[in-house]
């Protein structure tokens, strides 16, 4: 009897451990000052040509901003967070300066809820080592933010410059908040902008050199790969956060293979109509687009397929995927596909690859649930042997995890 009590103690302690193990995971600390993540500039000092303040955002300790020639003191820049959160630590970046003693000294980070011009508090005063990399330092106060405040108060000696070249934030990544259907047609940076919002899918098309746009939308934050026609190396990712009421967007772009480092450029829009309108080179729509690429490539990236943290369970923002994806093989009977599982790295690689393969199986049985006769499907699971990005990167993480449908 004593046995079994003693042994029924320590199965629940090893239950309650691995709980702990797990949540511990699911509450790691998220880089919240980052462009990835939907941190934006609101307020930036005078810069010099070129260093702009997106740079100290941009997960790269190589890019970074520069103040007006003289103007080395007290600059003071303002970013907002996609979502308020309390920030749990620091780090900063100055080793790449380019003038000597440039690097930032003394600086003070302040938080609000309030505005962007008023209601901060102190969370942060420090002084920057010279030329020194991944400087960390606990806030002092842990407040709820969704403006950040820093000060550059000055620097190590130079005259002409003062530079900082990562800023960067981690707390509890809170849950987002939608501005609801983003559906429509917006002037934007380039050109008309059409985008389709399916779950928490997106497709779309802008009128600039043939532009396709693929991806997700987390909250207010869309995360897309845009294409061009110039060739196959004529596009990358972008990242877009819409104001609060749906209406516009801020947001930034890059090249093939940069999901890091400073941004090639903004990308910027405002809501000029609900409905979505089109291009003469897309679709309109998740399933006419599958259906191009299956017949002309015979393949597909397929986003906008979501599960439960660490888990081959499907959300239920998945649905309208899922249907574009079964009404395209009930009208296409004699295809016959595989449906390949894809992660980020984040993890360990016999654990990807056996979540990768779960996740296929949890497409299949959605279709085969649906009517799609289950000798159409195959599956397979990769787990992050297949990377199309950088896994260093968030940005390039999120296209990462994916599935891929494969036309036999």
């Amino acid at each position: 009897m004593i046995n079994r009590i003693w042994l029924a103690a320590v199965s629940c302690v090893l239950v309650l451990a691995a709980s702990a193990m797990i949540a511990a995971a699911h509450a790691e600390p998220v880089n919240l000052l980052s462009l990835q993540e939907g941190a934006l500039p609101v307020t930036v000092p005078p810069t010099y040509g070129g260093w702009n303040a997106e740079n100290l955002l941009d997960d790269s300790p190589q890019t970074g901003w520069a103040c007006e020639t003289n103007q080395i003191k007290n600059n003071v820049f303002v970013f907002e967070l996609a979502e308020p959160a309390a920030l749990e630590r620091f780090e900063f970046d100055n080793a790449a300066v380019d003038d000597e003693g440039a690097g930032a000294k003394g600086l003070l980070v302040e938080v609000s809820t309030t505005s962007a011009a008023s209601g901060f508090a102190p969370v942060l005063e420090a002084t920057l080592a010279d030329k020194t990399d991944g400087q960390k330092f606990p806030a002092a106060k842990q407040l709820p933010a969704r403006w950040v405040r820093l000060t550059l108060r000055d620097n190590h000696g130079s005259e002409g410059w003062t530079e900082l070249f990562g800023f960067r934030g981690y707390g509890q990544k809170p849950s987002p908040t939608s501005p609801g259907d983003i559906s429509g047609t917006y002037d934007s940076s380039y050109s008309q902008f059409h985008i389709r919002q399916q779950g928490t899918a997106l497709v779309g098309c802008y009128e600039y050199d043939d532009g396709l746009l693929n991806g997700t939308i987390e909250g207010r934050v869309m995360k897309l790969t845009w294409q061009e026609s110039g060739g196959p190396d004529d596009r990358g990712p972008a990242v877009m956060v819409f104001a609060r009421d749906g209406k516009s967007f801020r947001g930034f772009y890059w090249g093939l293979g940069q999901e890091k480092g400073a941004p090639g450029g903004s990308w910027d829009g405002k809501k000029i109509a609900s409905e979505v309108g089109g291009c003469p080179h897309w679709s309109g729509s998740v399933g006419g687009e599958l259906k191009k690429k299956l017949t002309t490539d015979r393949r597909a990236r397929l986003y906008g397929i979501l599960f439960d943290f660490n888990s081959a369970v499907l959300k239920p923002e998945s649905k309208p995927v899922l249907e574009e994806v079964r009404g395209l093989l009930a009208g296409e009977p004699s295809w016959r596909l595989t449906i390949e599982g894809h992660t980020d790295a984040v993890g360990s690689d016999d654990q990807n690859q056996s979540l990768s393969q779960k996740r296929a199986e949890a497409v299949k049985a959605y279709l085969v649930a649906a009517g799609i006769s289950a000798d159409r499907l195959k599956t397979v699971g990769f787990g992050e042997s297949r990377p199309v990005a950088d896994n260093a990167a968030e940005l390039g993480r999120a296209q990462n995890r994916r599935v891929e449908l494969v036309r036999e």
